[in-house]
């Protein structure tokens, strides 16, 4: 039988890091990851081209694609699950959407492995907002998706009942609030698209694919643009 194995393109895109993977069930056989600012646009299409040359060199065909679906930078997302659409349309096949906040505690909770912990991760919004959820040690939502603006008030009800870990990139400027001595925090946690591997698979063996035609990201907030104060 002809891949018999599961094999997909993660695709991630949501913050200023840039990063595909090429999977075979839980192993990763490409990996590309740029840190260095919001170049996706420049720099996506020739991650992927390797990552399908790999393929080809393997002799395997990609089962699905798979986007980090946000929330997260509105361009970097749109980048991302627009370039993801094409490939599924190009290649006949399916398209998995990832959250983003789940991708980021993937590599957390491969570190910590206390059953009553709470894990949230934090994407950086503007000024002192934040995207942001909380997870268990199994990866259930214990609280939903929300934009937040982090106070000193922050979570204390939450934080005097349960170890909490903060991480992402929206955490530094959360620290100074976040005194309570069940705060712990974790540094250089990046949504990478090797971390979307086993959600990725899940969904796909659950058939859990989206609508190529109308799917889109999930921005949390519109985009909003500056206009110059200046008189024309």
């Amino acid at each position: 039988m002809e891949n018999q194995t599961v094999t997909i393109l993660e695709i991630e895109t949501s913050t200023n890091v840039c990063s595909v993977a090429l999977s075979e069930e839980n192993s990763c056989l490409f990996s590309k990851v740029n840190k260095e600012g919001l170049n996706h646009a420049a720099l996506l299409s020739n991650y992927i081209q390797e990552a399908l040359q790999v393929l080809k060199e393997r002799n395997k065909k990609l089962n699905a694609v798979a986007v980090s679906s946000g929330p997260g930078s509105y361009t970097g997302l749109r980048i991302g699950v627009a370039t993801a659409k094409g490939l599924c349309y190009g290649l006949n096949i399916p398209l998995i959407s990832v959250n983003t906040l789940e991708i980021l505690t993937i590599p957390v909770l491969q570190i910590i492995k206390e059953e009553n912990a709470l894990f949230c991760p934090m994407i950086d919004a503007r000024r002192m907002e934040v995207y942001t959820a909380f997870y268990n040690a199994h990866l259930e939502m214990i609280r939903p998706v929300s934009s937040d603006i982090i106070n000193n008030d922050s979570y204390k009800e939450i934080l005097e009942k349960n170890p909490i870990y903060f991480f992402g990139n929206g955490m530094n400027k959360c620290k100074e609030y976040l005194q309570h001595p069940n705060a712990h925090f974790i540094e250089n946690i990046l949504p990478l698209a090797t971390s979307m591997i086993p959600l990725s698979l899940k969904a796909y063996h659950e058939k859990q694919f989206e609508n190529t035609a109308y799917f889109e990201p999930f921005y949390l907030k519109e985009f909003q643009t500056t206009h110059s104060k200046r008189k024309l």
